[in-house]
């Protein structure tokens, strides 16, 4: 397994002692990562094929980040050659008025990934132990009893036979500053642009130090955060997509075997 960004758990983690660029998975050129890319793209492909197949494992894959760290491009890139009849991806927005009706966890436990599918949560419960602080949407007792709570579903979801993946997208401040700009300058991605991010951006600081708690509070031996360093958007893609490549290699999927001699069936066609 890869583990050369993952989180132990315990850690008290400081974002700022953490690369937002490095090359400790890969270090050569972007030309020649975006070819390894796209040969783990097809390997991941191909083992995802294998684990729909056997009905056997699931696999829960939560991105999250600070605004333009990444996500949708990455799922898009990372699973370019995917069956997207084995993939669920689900995007965690601002809660409906029916959502907030149920507890914070109901919307979330119904997209989990049945077996032989891998989901993915572009954001996810996690919105409710860092955003809610930032913006003050619920007390002190009530987000950081939640940190129990998100250790023991995932604990359940383990138990039960997900295999999770947790990724932190980390970007630079800068780094971030250049998307914002690219996003206004550029009319194909000027649709992209959300005034609430410069107010998201300008408290940075506030944001992070939640992130940390969160992360720290919450990576477990079954249930990972992985620090991805993402301003390169290629090495970002390119280490997901490593991390991802070693925990489908670690589960093993077969196809399922064939115990009956099917060739009497070629006589039939």
């Amino acid at each position: 397994m890869t583990d050369e960004y993952r989180i132990e758990p315990g850690s008290k983690v400081d974002l700022r002692k953490l690369p937002t660029r490095d090359d400790a998975l890969f270090d050569g050129d972007k030309e020649e990562g975006l070819a390894r890319l796209d040969a783990l793209g097809r390997e991941i492909a191909e083992r995802q094929r294998r684990l729909f197949a056997e009905d056997r494992h699931r696999v829960l894959i939560v991105l999250q980040g600070m605004d333009t760290s990444g996500k949708s491009s990455t799922i898009r890139d990372v699973f370019r050659y995917t069956n997207a009849l084995g993939l669920h991806a689900v995007s965690f927005g601002k809660p409906s008025e029916e959502e907030l009706e149920r507890d914070y966890l109901w919307r979330i436990h119904a997209h989990t990934p049945r077996r032989g599918e891998i989901a993915i949560f572009d954001r996810s419960h996690y919105e409710d132990v860092t955003v809610v602080r930032v913006l003050d949407l619920v007390p002190k007792k009530v987000w950081k009893r939640r940190f129990d709570h998100i250790r023991r579903f995932e604990e359940m979801l383990a138990d039960e036979g997900t295999t999770i993946v947790k990724l932190f997208l980390h970007i630079s401040k800068d780094e971030q500053a250049e998307q914002l700009r690219e996003r206004i300058e550029d009319p194909s991605v000027r649709w992209k642009f959300n005034p609430n991010d410069l107010t998201a951006r300008a408290a940075w600081d506030d944001y992070r130090e939640v992130w940390e708690d969160a992360i720290g509070e919450t990576s477990t031996k079954d249930a990972p955060w992985y620090v991805v360093p993402a301003d390169r958007r290629w090495y970002r893609k390119l280490a997901v997509a490593t991390i991802l490549r070693d925990t489908l290699g670690a589960l093993d999927p077969t196809y399922p075997k064939v115990d009956e001699d099917l060739t009497p069936y070629l006589e039939q066609l």
